[in-house]
């Protein structure tokens, strides 16, 4: 077992090395693609089961969801906004 991890964590810096490069170049769509690979493997390595991946993602779509709603301008929290006037959206990894 340790040594298909050690294997799998070889793939991986190789393929942080080549998205790296494919940022550099200009190829961003391509480099995209393999971030995907990247995450893959990473959920793998770090045994992350299904049930916790949705768990995720049903936080991050609530969270969304919520940032949406309109808010009371004198709000504290009102104004923040992140990239391209969408509100900002902090994640938590819960295990």
């Amino acid at each position: 077992m340790a040594n298909s991890e050690e294997r799998l964590l070889s793939i991986l810096a190789t393929l942080e090395e080549c998205q790296a490069a494919l940022v550099a170049s200009g190829n961003r769509e391509t480099a995209q693609l393999v971030s995907v690979a990247i995450l893959e493997l990473r959920i793998k390595l770090n045994r992350i089961a299904d049930s916790e991946l949705k768990a995720l993602c049903d936080a991050m779509v609530q969270d969304e969801e919520l940032s949406e709603q309109p808010r009371d301008p004198k709000s504290p929290r009102g104004s923040s906004q992140g990239q391209g006037g969408r509100p900002a959206v902090s994640l938590k990894l819960v295990k």
